[in-house]
């Protein structure tokens, strides 16, 4: 991934993590658009981190009351009612679901989830389901009306948005307005419950940067920062915006984009797994290259080691090719399974010696023949003697 792509990302990322329109999947989208390979589930997980460190400026002051009341509440029970002290625990058990659900998922989220017709869907089902909770609940509930039934259960809408598409921030305040929760209250809360989960992916993810992504670590880096930076600015926007408006406008921009897709898609003009042909990392790049100088290593001028020797079915012991019979490792002589003895090899032709005929065969031709029966023409016996004493060592009495 080039430092312009990474900056292009880290825009989108940052302009859409707390819009209900999901970072997640814009990234996945705007890199099939620009023909550019899928970023990654990796690249998305850790630039989130930049996000997430704009919303820990923006709710210093309630993150810090959290944080604090909720450690002292450990130890002095007097605390253990306060709000702060509470939402540290609804917090905590709101990250429980998402976690459990990330992990046995961790495969389809990384691949199945980014086809781009299923972002498409999500896209315009929760951006209508989120236009209708907005329109027809009754928004009356604050923060301090959270317990521990509602905290869980927006963690529960918080995993929606392990499916690229739904929006983190959309799924967490559709549930929360469903709740009854006032669009800025669920806002806030959405955000707060997105921080343990959102650095435990990213942290989790880094030590997938740099390998088979498609991001090396100096993208990643530069993605992350330019993140964080416009991240704080929409945060502070939305919060302001909400106050006043309604979540329409989001609703129209996600139905039109998936829309978009969808007839892209349809019309062959878009592939619904657009930019997942991976492009290795710089670093990946550098070591083919270098894989590439590398001279290719000469070959042995050394004979290829002879194929192992085959055995004999009857006795189990090794074949000699050169000989065509089994050698008897007891006697250190060649063997006859058809005559079932051992024989003697004529020093001048190489062959095998009948020590009953005192012929020479050639036991590959013979074979299921019967021994001796390709005696070479013309050959007489053995030399007297040669044949008694072969078969004085196989046991069979001379003459």
């Amino acid at each position: 991934m080039s430092l312009i792509e990474a900056i292009i990302l880290g825009l989108i990322q940052g302009l859409t993590e707390f819009l209900p329109i999901s970072s997640s999947g814009h990234l996945r989208v705007f890199s099939a658009f620009f023909g550019w390979p899928d970023p990654g589930a990796a690249f998305t997980a850790v630039s989130q981190i930049g996000t997430e460190l704009a919303v820990l400026v923006y709710f210093r002051k309630r993150i810090w009351a959290i944080l604090s009341t909720w450690t002292r509440s450990l130890f002095k029970s007097e605390l253990r009612r306060d709000i702060h002290a509470r939402l540290g625990w609804y917090v905590i058990l709101g990250t429980i679901p998402i976690g459990v659900l990330g992990l046995l998922f961790e495969e389809q989220i990384d691949t199945v989830f980014r086809d781009l017709r299923i972002i498409a869907l999500t896209l315009i089902v929760f951006g209508v389901l989120l236009g209708v909770v907005d329109k027809y609940s009754r928004k009356h509930r604050t923060v301090s009306d959270l317990n521990v039934q509602r905290g869980v259960t927006f963690g529960l809408f918080q995993c929606l948005a392990l499916i690229p598409g739904v929006s983190r921030s959309g799924g967490t305040i559709t549930g929360g307005m469903l709740m009854g929760f006032k669009r800025t209250d669920a806002a806030e809360f959405s955000f707060l419950l997105a921080m343990p989960a959102v650095f435990a992916s990213g942290l989790y993810k880094l030590t997938d940067i740099g390998g088979d992504e498609y991001a090396g670590w100096g993208a990643t880096i530069v993605g992350t920062l330019v993140a964080g930076v416009i991240g704080y600015v929409c945060v502070a926007w939305l919060m302001k915006f909400i106050s006043t408006h309604s979540f329409m406008p989001f609703v129209y921009y996600r139905v039109a984009l998936g829309i978009l897709i969808l007839t892209l898609v349809s019309f062959g003009l878009l592939d619904p797994a657009g930019g997942a042909e991976h492009k290795p990392a710089q670093s990946e790049v550098s070591a083919e290259e270098e894989k590439k100088e590398e001279p290719a290593p000469e070959k042995s001028e050394e004979p290829e080691p002879s194929p192992s020797p085959s055995t004999d079915p009857a006795t189990g012991w090794e074949i000699d090719p050169e000989v065509g019979l089994p050698r008897n490792p007891e006697t250190g002589l060649h063997h006859d399974p058809e005559l079932g003895m051992d024989v003697n090899i004529d020093q001048q032709s190489g062959l095998p010696v009948n020590p009953l005929t005192g012929q020479t065969y050639d036991p590959r031709e013979t074979q299921g023949e019967g021994a001796g029966q390709g005696a070479q023409p013309g050959q007489e016996g053995a030399a007297p003697g040669q044949e008694g004493t072969a078969q004085q060592e196989q046991g069979v009495p001379a003459g």
